[in-house]
């Protein structure tokens, strides 16, 4: 790769590449790798949990995430006593550990009763997680009282809420259930209880969304004062509700309204840490706050990854309803000897973790120190094209580069992880 075309030309929205290798390149570990010999290798000082919970009220229109929505009470019990039985042996698995920051995802964890809440802290409180920085996801519809007393009441400091738009129309074209009146009484909910750091997402590119509806959904945003916005491209993915009507919207829209927003926020007084992210202040986020993409982390639950430095693992992934129920139905069946290995994954070698530092780095806007030799021409085109720079400590992106983060990353994918992803067959 010499030249600046993967990366200044063509569309700037290939994909979101939070992470490195994505899922859809895991495949069937032979043989399964042992846990308790897998992270004795590992640095255990600073790790980071993740517990995921495959479950929510809806699936919204654009949502290609591990999730079932709806599910029956005994389908979450069931869920909830595997979880259980997991955590002890992945607990007893990797030994004596310290661990910083724990995050609950989903799905929409706050969709569980304020009871099985309590009962997933319950679990995390072996680790000896309680008290560090945290982050759990909630929705309009579940932010109530009691659930966010549950989370308050743990020291949770990060609550993130989905909000996406605050325009009746945009919501509709997005296929959600929530009105303005229910989303401004989940927030007003969410700052009473004074958790550290509120973080709102909203999604630029919607079926019917303008420059000037954009603005409005920024400002309705900005009235409840959040430490950190999100603002994320649409992306109309496969097997996803919104694929069967819309399609992607315009790049020419898209960028517009990514600008239109970034210079929104940066005017109020945030600062933009990626392409996505907008924090108030580099110091408003806790010491420590969580970071998913990291290696060191321990995922808990069906669908959650963990990130040892050259073994990435978790379960099967599928967005259809029909390949999320047959995983959830593998997993809650699982034996303890089976949740002391890793049976999915993938292996990194050091040309893979180190390509995964190098693209991780620069789509966090922070400085790469050290460029692999096989990534040197790919840099050389970022810093041809004026996407990076170098400066006194490394390379960095520039806010050119950061608004094509959604090209740069894709395009930095290596070969043979390209061919795994394309190899993966849909469920």
């Amino acid at each position: 790769m010499t030249g600046v075309e993967p990366f200044a030309e063509g569309s700037p929205y290939a994909g979101y590449l939070y992470s490195y290798p994505h899922k859809t390149a895991y495949r069937e570990i032979q043989p399964a790798v042992d846990l308790a010999e897998l992270w004795s290798r590992e640095d255990r000082s600073a790790l980071s949990l993740y517990l995921h919970v495959p479950f929510c009220e809806m699936r919204c229109g654009f949502c290609n995430l591990f999730t079932r929505s709806r599910p029956p009470g005994e389908r979450v019990s069931a869920w909830l006593g595997t979880l259980r039985r997991q955590a002890a042996v992945v607990r007893q698995a990797i030994g004596p550990a310290q661990f910083e920051r724990f995050a609950i995802g989903g799905g929409t964890p706050t969709m569980l009763e304020p009871g099985q809440i309590e009962s997933l802290f319950d679990i995390l409180g072996g680790f000896g997680v309680l008290g560090r920085p945290s982050s759990v996801e909630t929705s309009p519809a579940t932010a109530t009282p009691d659930r966010l007393a549950v989370l308050k009441a743990a020291g949770v400091t990060r609550v993130s809420i989905g909000v996406q738009s605050f325009e009746a129309a945009e919501v509709q074209a997005a296929q959600r259930q929530q009105s303005n009146v229910q989303v401004a009484a989940a927030l007003d909910r969410i700052r009473a209880a004074d958790f550290a750091v509120l973080n709102l997402d909203l999604i630029y590119g919607i079926p019917g969304q303008s420059a000037m509806s954009w603005e409005r959904s920024l400002r309705a945003a900005l009235e409840f004062r959040p430490e950190e916005i999100y603002l994320y491209p649409l992306y109309v993915r496969p097997l996803t509700g919104m694929a069967v009507r819309a399609r992607n919207p315009d790049d020419a829209l898209r960028t517009q309204l990514y600008l239109a927003g970034r210079d929104l926020l940066l005017a109020e007084g945030y600062v933009q840490c990626s392409m996505r992210m907008f924090t108030k202040s580099a110091e408003s986020a806790p010491t420590g706050a969580y970071r998913c993409q990291e290696d060191g982390m321990i995922g808990l639950g069906v669908g959650a990854r963990s990130y040892a430095s050259g073994l990435h693992y978790s379960t099967d992934y599928a967005v259809r309803a029909r390949g999320v129920e047959a995983i959830l139905d593998d997993w809650i069946t699982r034996t303890d000897a089976e949740f002391a290995v890793a049976s999915h994954g993938i292996r990194l070698d050091a040309s893979e973790q180190a390509r995964r530092r190098l693209i991780l780095t620069l789509l966090a806007r922070e400085v790469v120190v050290e460029v692999p030799p096989e990534l040197e021409p790919a840099v050389g085109s970022l810093l041809a094209a004026g996407l990076a720079r170098r400066t006194e400590h490394g390379i960095e992106l520039t806010d050119a580069g950061v608004a094509r983060s959604d090209a740069i990353g894709p395009a930095l994918i290596s070969p043979a992880v390209r061919s795994r992803m394309a190899a993966w067959e849909s469920r």
